[in-house]
């Protein structure tokens, strides 16, 4: 598996291709989702070079199927992924184990084994992080933008119910996120109960 090439072939083509009005689910959101799988897959004791390969190359191809289609992108990575993945030396084996990640993703998420707790924990990391108001601002423009959601009452009434519902699947990123999401639900949740129903 040539994760390197891999790498530079779909960073190129997100780089190239994703809708310029994908403002949470572009570029930098694989990069973090990146960078955030190798710091949780370190802090569960994943060493096996052949997993960490795997978990970065799900990460790199997570949300590639924003590329054609917005709704079932899971399903159109995996297919992407499928058909480009054996010209960097992965199997039909890996390519499965990859393809189950970035279904895992899949809200409401569903991961089976850790690897896909992994992911399905980094790719939505900023609900419980310092910066999550801004990186949701860029979901609420890019949701907006595609008329899936009318305006911020409606918006925040979202958010609850999405938080309200969400949980992370490690201990880690349990113990490191949790608390500062919990938060985030409380504020918002204050901020509904003042909306007229």
């Amino acid at each position: 598996m040539n994760l390197r090439k891999a790498e530079e072939f779909i960073l190129t083509k997100l780089k190239r291709d994703l809708s310029p009005t994908l403002f949470y689910h572009g570029l930098h959101h694989t990069l973090d989702v990146v960078e955030v799988v190798s710091q949780l897959a370190q802090a569960e004791n994943v060493t096996d070079p052949d997993s960490l390969l795997l978990l970065q190359t799900a990460a790199l191809y997570h949300d590639c199927g924003f590329i054609t289609t917005y709704q079932g992108h899971e399903a159109e990575g995996c297919r992407y992924a499928r058909e480009t993945l054996p010209q960097f030396g992965y199997g039909a084996e890996q390519i499965e184990q990859i393809c189950g990640m970035i279904m895992a993703t899949k809200i409401p998420q569903s991961p089976q084994n850790l690897l896909e707790e992994i992911l399905c924990d980094a790719d939505l990391d900023y609900l419980g992080r310092s910066d999550f108001e801004p990186i949701a601002n860029t979901l609420f423009e890019e949701l907006k933008e595609r008329n899936f959601v009318r305006d911020e009452s409606s918006w925040n009434r979202i958010q609850v119910s999405f938080l309200g519902s969400h949980h992370y699947w490690t201990k880690t990123a349990t113990e490191s996120r949790q608390a500062n999401k919990q938060e985030r639900l409380e504020v918002l949740k204050e901020i509904v109960s003042h909306y007229s129903v």
